[in-house]
């Protein structure tokens, strides 16, 4: 006998990824995307220019400061910052669409625009940290990227130790010390999360079909006692 799949709906999250510079969470992020199709990255919006390679709606949605600082007055981010003279916020309404809709969204984001969406929707967000194997490691990968002077290294170093700061403030930690063994860690991650309870919507009602099921099979009574420890 062939038995059909079991599909129960569930309520999508949020899932961030953090970590110093260099440490790997942006690699990690390209893999997530390129191979789960459930998964879509948050769009930022931002008030500095678009550069030339840059696509409107793929990269980042490209407003000026005006209609930044109306979203933000109206509660229509769920997290923003000022970097460097710019703005850059996450709008509210295409992640609560998606949450709505059971798809995921992933953020690439620091501890800071963490913090603003725990306190949004606590409830819908998975934290994962990512730490290098060592300092040394860390400033090797930095100069391996061939994208900034010492000086501009040496910033992003002293930046990491407020990053590294906030890690007791994640749900995981992992070690990026092997990309491969990484990213599996957090793909493992990502998929236990999906199956939270408290995720799947109509999980209550499926389980009472099956207890009253077993009363029209065997007549025996069906005690409520498994539900209440569930609620």
């Amino acid at each position: 006998m062939t038995i059909e799949p079991t599909h129960l709906a569930r309520r999508g999250l949020m899932f961030v990824l953090s970590s110093p510079s260099g440490a790997g969470k942006s690699t990690i992020a390209r893999q997530l995307l390129a191979d789960d199709p459930q998964l879509q990255l948050s769009i930022s919006v931002t008030t500095r220019e678009r550069r030339a390679s840059e696509l409107e709606g793929v990269h980042y949605f490209f407003i000026d400061r005006s209609k930044f600082e109306k979203m933000a007055e109206r509660g229509d981010l769920l997290e923003w910052a000022e970097v460097h003279g710019n703005f850059y916020g996450t709008p509210r309404e295409p992640v609560e669409e998606a949450l709505r809709t059971g798809r995921d969204v992933l953020f690439d984001i620091d501890w800071q625009g963490t913090e603003q969406l725990y306190e949004k929707l606590p409830q819908d967000l998975v934290r994962v940290f990512v730490l290098p194997p060592s300092m040394a490691e860390l400033k090797a990968r930095l100069e391996r990227r061939a994208e900034d002077s010492e000086a501009a290294i040496a910033r992003r170093l002293e930046g990491a130790r407020a990053e590294l700061e906030q890690w007791a403030k994640y749900d995981y930690v992992i070690v990026n010390d092997d990309l491969e063994r990484a990213f599996a860690s957090v793909k493992a991650i990502l998929a236990a999360e999906r199956r939270r309870r408290d995720r799947v919507l109509g999980l209550r009602p499926f389980v009472s079909s099956l207890l009253q099921d077993v009363q029209a099979l065997t007549g025996a009574p069906v005690h409520s006692d498994s539900e209440k420890s569930a609620s």
